[in-house]
Formats: C-alpha cells, sequence, structure tokens
C-alpha cells in the first residue's frame, strides 16, 4: 500500500484500472485492485466427508463444553483447550465414514495430564437417579489430598451432560450425587476426572462405563 499526497487532480477514489483509490483516517492512498476470484474446483468426495466428520465432532463436543475447556487446558498451547480435546476426539473416539459416523463412548476423554488418577474407582446405580462412586487411598507422592473431582455423566439420546467439577476431594474415597430427572431411565456414559485444587495439574480422564436403565 501507498500513500498518495496530491494527484494531477487531487486525492485519487475509486478504482483505475489494476489501483484503487481511497482514503483512510484522512490519509490518502493507492493499493492493488483485488483479484476476480474464480469458481471453486468442485469439492471431492474425500474432502465432502473429512468436512461432515468435523461438523459431527463440533456437534458431538458442545455438551462436553465446561469439563474438557478445564480438562485439557494444560495441552492449550497455541490453541485453546477446546481444540485440544477436539484433535483429541476426533482421531480417537469417532468411528465408520461419512454418512455412518459413530461414537466409541469407551475412547471419548474429557481431562488430559499426569496427575495420579483415582485409586480403583467403582461406580453404581444405587438409586434411579443416584449414583455413587467409592475409591481406596492413593499413596502416590503426587496425589494431594485435596485434589478435585470431575465426574460427567452424558445421555447420546438426549445429547445432555450433568455432572460437576470440583467439591468433591480425593481424601474422601466417596461421594453421592443426584443427577438430573431428565436422565433417569435413560443410557448414560460415565466418565471421571481429576484435578488439582488450583487446575494447574490434570488427571487423564477414565471411562467409568454405561448405565443401561
Amino acid at each position: 500500500m501507498a500513500k498518495l499526497k496530491k494527484g494531477i487532480f487531487g486525492p485519487l477514489s475509486g478504482k483505475l484500472g489494476a489501483i484503487v483509490g481511497a482514503t483512510w483516517m484522512g490519509i490518502p492512498y493507492i493499493r492493488q485492485a483485488p483479484k476476480q476470484k474464480t469458481d471453486p474446483a468442485p469439492r471431492s468426495a474425500a474432502r465432502l466427508a473429512n468436512e461432515e466428520k468435523m461438523k459431527f465432532v463440533n456437534n458431538l463436543l458442545v455438551p462436553f463444553h465446561p469439563y474438557v475447556n478445564i480438562g485439557f487446558a494444560n495441552l492449550a498451547i497455541a490453541k485453546t483447550a477446546l481444540n485440544a480435546a477436539y484433535s483429541r476426539n476426533f482421531h480417537q473416539a469417532v468411528t465408520g465414514v461419512y454418512p455412518n459416523l459413530g461414537v466409541d463412548y469407551t475412547k471419548m476423554v474429557i481431562s488430559a495430564g499426569d496427575l495420579p488418577g483415582l485409586n480403583n474407582p467403582v461406580m453404581a446405580l444405587t438409586a434411579p437417579d443416584v449414583i455413587g462412586l467409592t475409591w481406596a487411598h492413593n499413596t502416590d507422592a503426587r496425589a494431594a489430598f485435596d485434589d478435585q473431582l470431575m465426574l460427567m455423566l452424558y445421555c447420546p439420546a438426549l445429547k445432555l451432560a450433568d455432572g460437576f467439577i470440583g467439591g468433591v476431594k480425593r481424601i474422601d474415597e466417596r461421594l453421592v450425587y443426584r443427577f438430573l430427572p431428565a436422565l433417569v431411565g435413560k443410557t448414560l456414559e460415565v466418565y471421571l476426572g481429576l484435578t488439582s485444587l488450583n487446575r494447574k495439574k490434570i488427571a487423564d480422564s477414565v471411562y467409568l462405563g454405561r448405565i443401561v436403565p
């Protein structure tokens, strides 16, 4: 871009051949005219399939956003936590080829890191709307007593998630959680994550299993 202080008849305004004249903040300038766009080449079947898979994963992750934004925070280097979670689940959890895409929920990941996870967690449905979880004491020196649990229950049929982040500590060794009435009687996929109190350390999430009504 070049400044045009004076022209033959004053500052140039508008298009003249291959250049365009205009004024910005009171400063006349000229620039090259944009090239006319040509019709784009038709997209290949492979490109269309990949675009549909990307759209599929974007939609899949929407209910997971509150969890993966924390669970992938440590991997958000030159990208967002959501981008990191998207990449991991795009390559790991999606099955099939468009238009027959599916999800392997056992391979979905809501957090990733090197904080030690819970020791031998055991899940049980103790009432139609209550999930219970117990675990053993962890003697790993990297595990802190106040590490915070992250529990997520996901209903594929409703595309609805419930759960919590924090409030239950590693030292508690048990929890009882009453989930949303809308999820009662539905098939649920259950995930467990763990973060340090300041959320600077994250554990790899664990797929606890499927609750079947």
